[in-house]
This record gives structure tokens, sequence and C-alpha cells, in this order.
């Protein structure tokens, strides 16, 4: 009797196994990461993008912000999450250079890129050099002449060291041969916070941050990073319009920790491919002057790989940057 009650009991495990293993996805709320504060580019496209994939996955899909070291606390909590596709990650750029710092200080790696699995690129946008209304420049050759008069002097915001914003910076300042003063904060609000209040004179803005403060006047574009004028922006010159070689973007992505099934990530990217083509979606995006810049999987991943290379080679250029 002993011996039957035991195969009973194997028999109900398997098949409570099996049972389980075959639960459709998503059959409870999604949650997405969001590693910045609320406000910055990575939050303004996790909106939109959870509530038009609430209307494809008929699930709640939850944001959450989870800030800290550039990015890296909420980024390592997306790369360490059960691999069951209900914790995904909103991601910029910066998910690729942080690795690369911790390597440059021999550090332990908060995560790694091969944790994490692209489901899509969402867009792609160059930043754009903002500066304060008050501050006396009009383009960029006069804040190139007043910061070489000024070395060390003139202030730049970041939404945080290595991060998203501070990587251009620095680009555009080995290029032109300048020293300033570096603000980094927490995130991209704060960044513009620092601009708009006068702590900073600059930063790498995203357009999407950019666009209410420009309409009221509260700051004016000196630049962009793309290889091509921003169609919203038409007027505002390219960095290498005026004679600096450097381009860069700021890209937001979806990922999953690695190791979600096949299965998951089918459905992760069927259900992003009918965002991208959702009406409010596309509408929000619009608003917010980001143009969606979409990438399946398997493309993203080809571009992701090469974007990382150029962006390792930029963070060993740097070099270390002591924090208090």
């Amino acid at each position: 009797m002993r011996r039957v009650w035991c195969v009973v009991v194997l028999a109900l495990v398997l098949v409570g196994g099996a049972a389980a293993a075959q639960e459709p996805y998503p059959s409870r709320p999604v949650t997405i990461i969001v590693p910045f504060p609320p406000g910055g580019i990575a939050d303004l496209t996790a909106r939109p993008l959870s509530a038009a994939l609430e209307r494809v996955l008929k699930q709640p899909v939850v944001v959450v912000n989870k800030a800290g070291a550039a990015g890296a606390v909420g980024m390592q909590s997306a790369a360490v999450a059960k691999p069951d596709g209900y914790t995904l990650l909103v991601a910029l750029v910066s998910v690729s250079t942080i690795p690369e710092v911790d390597a440059l200080f021999g550090r332990t790696p908060a995560y790694t890129r091969d944790q994490l699995v692209g489901i899509a690129r969402l867009n792609a946008d160059p930043p754009m050099l903002v500066v304060g209304a008050e501050t006396p420049w009009k383009t960029v050759k006069e804040l190139v002449a007043e910061a070489k008069k000024r070395p060390g002097e003139v202030t730049y915001s970041s939404s945080g060291v290595y991060g998203a914003s501070h990587v251009p910076m620095e680009m555009f300042l080995h290029a032109a041969g300048l020293k300033m003063r570096h603000l980094p904060t927490t995130g991209g609000a704060p960044a513009m916070t620092a601009v708009l209040g006068g702590h900073a004179a600059m930063w790498a803005s995203p357009p999407a941050l950019a666009v209410p403060h420009l309409r009221a006047g509260k700051i004016r574009p000196l630049a962009t990073w793309g290889a091509q004028r921003l169609a919203a922006f038409p007027d505002v010159p390219t960095m290498r319009e005026l004679g600096y070689d450097i381009e860069y973007y700021l890209w937001a992505g979806l990922f999953a920790p690695k190791d979600v099934p096949a299965s998951v990530v089918k459905v992760l990217r069927d259900a992003t491919r009918q965002v991208v083509q959702d009406p409010e979606f596309k509408g929000m995006m619009e608003k917010i002057k980001t143009p969606i810049a979409y990438q399946d999987a398997d493309e993203f991943k080809a571009w992701w790989d090469r974007d990382a290379k150029t962006l390792a080679a930029v963070i060993k250029r740097i070099g270390k940057v002591e924090t208090k």
C-alpha cells in the first residue's frame, strides 16, 4: 500500500509540474523595471509601452522605477530576476557601458550583457546639447571659446557618472579639447533640473526631455550627436557638421533575463511588434518627439553588439573617474 501511495504522490507531482510548465504566458501581471527615476527617457518610453503591452497581452503590465548607480541597480535587479518573462527591463544605452566601467575599475560586475536578452529596440535618438536660457552662448563655437578661457569652470550635468548622457559629453569635450566640471545626478529629469536651476550650464539631453523646456524658452539647443539633423529640430546642426567627428545615440530597448523560455520570448517579440504599430503608442512617442526606431530581437542583437563595442572604446579612453 505504501508503495502504491508513493506512486500516486509522484504521479500527482509530475502532473502538477507538467501543468505548471504548460501554463500559458502571461497568466499574471508583468513588471517592467526602469532603472532610472520617473521623468527620464527610459520612463517616458516604458509607460506608454506598458499600456500598449497590456492591451496585447491581456494582463497588467506595471512599471517599477529602481534608480541608483547610473542605472546599475535596476539593471542588475532585472538581470538576476527569475527568467520566466514576468520581470522585464527597459534600459538605455548605459546597459552597455556599466559592465565596461566595472571592468575598468577591476570590480566584480553588477551584471554582464550576456545576462540579458534583447526583445526589441524601441527608439534610438541622438541627444541634444542644450544650455540654460540664462547662459550667453547661442552657438557651439561661442560655448567652446568661453570654455577654453575658463578650463574646469563651466559645469555640465548628466544622469550619472558613465551614464547615458555623461558619455556623449565626454566625447564632445575630447573632440573639442575642453575641460569642464561634471555634475552627475541620478537620472535624466534631475540632470535637466540642474540646468533649469542654474546649477549646471548644459547637458546632453534626450529630445523628449528637452521639448517642453524648449517651448517654454528655458533652454536653448546648440547641436545634436546624430548622423543627420533631427526631423523635429531641423535648424539644430549635428556635431559632425560643426567639425567634431563624433556620433552617439540614446536608445531604449526591452530586455528579459537570459534563459527565458523561447516560447515566452516569442510572445514578447510578437507583442512588441504589435505595440510599435499601436496608434496610441505611436502618438505618445510623437508627442515626446522620440521617433520609433524598432528592431526585432535578431537585428537588435547585431546592432547592440556593434554599439557596445564602440562604447567600450570610449569608456577606456575616458579612464577612471573617481567619485566621492
